[in-house]
């Protein structure tokens, strides 16, 4: 019976072994040592607009609480598309991260013919990190003070208005796009390489208006520089608690909200996902990092790598259909 019992307990202890074996060898199985390195955030525009007004403030927060520095690196250029692809070539080691916008993750998927990248295939959902709604401000010279207003003034002077963007496919582009469709209204768009340089623009009187997130463009608002008529959100912004939604404007059921999230390259381990999803959502917890964004208009948010997938799912539909029906495409 001792033999027996020897051998048993041999066996177990065999068996035991394998597995733990198998365990290590599974991919991402640990995710432990992870991050050893500094982990570069890939942000798909230039600097100074909105989504680097989001990621910033993520890096810095999230570099202290993973103990690594976290390195923004902007690759601007094609909507995010550049930036995008970049990160969905890079290894699945965790160590490269993008800054995903609507447009990255849903709009792009639609509007342009080709893309280097499948927003779905190509990554792994991290978390969701923060949302504000798309806003429409004119330069002061423009004679208009509502939506009414520029839509009469459009309609008079049609070809005259042009509107500026961050670029095609950005959430500001697809919102203009959705408003001359809504309206009627013969304005243009000229894309910029990102929000900065089409501000610029806005405030020397180059184009007329602009549609991005709010974020971007309200600190010029606050100084009297430009003017804000109205957001795309369902509820007024906080942050602007006098400017009317676009459908108190009398766009019906008229709504855009522009959302930033984090997005790995495919495969990556699920340990090393699970923890980098830990960590954002602890970070967006946070007063100090909620202090810097909700001012600016900015709901901070997070949420589980599961329910941020099917958020992607839901915005692929939702945008695909408003690019099909507002008749925009680039090659």
């Amino acid at each position: 019976m001792k033999h027996c019992g020897r051998l048993e307990l041999g066996s177990v202890l065999r068996s035991s072994l394998l597995l733990l074996a198998a365990a290590l060898c599974i991919p991402g199985a640990s995710a432990a040592g992870y991050p050893d390195k500094p982990i570069r955030l890939v942000v798909p525009f230039p600097p100074g607009g909105p989504t680097d007004m989001v990621a910033r403030p993520l890096a810095e927060f999230l570099g202290k609480r993973l103990g690594q520095q976290v390195i923004v690196d902007n690759r601007g250029g094609a909507g995010g598309a550049i930036g995008a692809e970049v990160v969905a070539k890079a290894p699945a080691d965790g160590y490269t991260l993008l800054m995903a916008t609507v447009g990255t993750q849903a709009i792009n998927a639609t509007l342009y013919k080709k893309l280097g990248y499948d927003p779905v295939k190509d990554f792994t959902p991290i978390s969701l990190v923060a949302a504000a709604p798309v806003a429409l401000v004119v330069n002061p010279s423009v004679a208009v003070s509502s939506v009414a207003d520029l839509i009469a003034l459009a309609k008079a002077r049609p070809g005259t208005l042009n509107f500026g963007t961050a670029g095609n496919g950005t959430p500001g582009h697809l919102t203009g796009e959705m408003f001359r469709a809504a309206t009627g209204a013969d304005i243009r768009h000229v894309p910029y390489k990102g929000s900065a340089p089409a501000i610029s623009d806005l405030l020397g009187g180059q184009i007329q208006l602009m549609f991005d997130p709010l974020q971007s463009v309200l600190p010029q608002v606050r100084a009297g520089r430009l003017k804000l008529l109205a957001v795309s959100s369902k509820a007024r912004s906080p942050a602007a608690p006098d400017v009317p939604t676009f459908a108190e404007s009398g766009l019906k059921d008229f709504e855009a909200t522009a959302w930033w999230g984090v997005f790995a390259p495919a495969q990556l381990p699920p340990a090393i996902a699970n923890e980098l999803n830990a960590a954002i959502n602890a970070v967006v917890r946070t007063e100090g990092f909620r202090a810097l964004l909700v001012p600016q208009g900015v709901t901070v948010s997070g949420d589980t790598r599961a329910e941020f997938a099917t958020f992607q799912q839901q915005e692929l539909v939702k945008w695909g259909k408003a690019v099909r029906e507002s008749g925009a495409s680039v090659d």
